[in-house]
């Protein structure tokens, strides 16, 4: 894995640098994506390391549909695939996100909680976080069946355990000091 991340962070690196340049980011982000999506899928994987398909053919394999081959992001993949990088698209969209969503000050936090958030608070919740952090907030909710009650955040370096599990092993401590 840190092997593709080595491989992968210059050309998310230049990948950025040319969305941005034209205005793009969000564009590239979606179409990063989707290569990304087909490019892990184990059929292509498997096509990616026969040496009997093409490297252009495997660049228009992993494409959005109806892309233009002239394309920047067209002449990009072929960049990938001439250099046997289509492999680590994952990694580059991973890394191409996370650099758009710092320029675009984004902060992507996962909650993961044991019952559905309703919108109200959804709403409150991402009001709070941009208080706290000073940027838009993403919110990535999961739900966790094992957990009794209350929600855990993950914002990157900070996590907040407001469970109900949290809370009681908290309570433990302070009675137990």
């Amino acid at each position: 894995m840190s092997d593709a991340l080595t491989f992968a962070r210059p050309y998310a690196r230049a990948a950025f640098e040319l969305a941005r340049a034209h205005d793009a980011l969000g564009e590239w982000a979606g179409k990063l994506a989707f290569a990304a999506q087909v490019a892990a899928d184990s059929r292509v994987v498997a096509l990616i390391g026969d040496p009997r398909v093409a490297q252009d053919e495997l660049a228009r394999l992993v494409a959005p549909q109806g892309e233009p081959a002239d394309s920047q992001f067209a002449t990009f993949l072929g960049l990938l695939a001439h250099n046997h990088r289509l492999v680590v698209l994952p990694e580059i969209a991973a890394l191409f996100t996370a650099l758009k969503n710092e320029a675009e000050r984004v902060l992507k936090v996962g909650v993961r909680s044991a019952a559905p958030l309703g919108e109200a608070e959804t709403a409150k919740l991402k009001d709070a976080l941009k208080r706290r952090f000073g940027r838009d907030i993403e919110l990535e909710p999961s739900l966790d069946p094992g957990m009794l009650g209350g929600a855990v955040i993950d914002a990157g370096d900070v996590v907040i355990d407001g469970s109900v599990r949290g809370r009681l092993a908290r309570l433990e401590q302070t009675l137990t000091r």
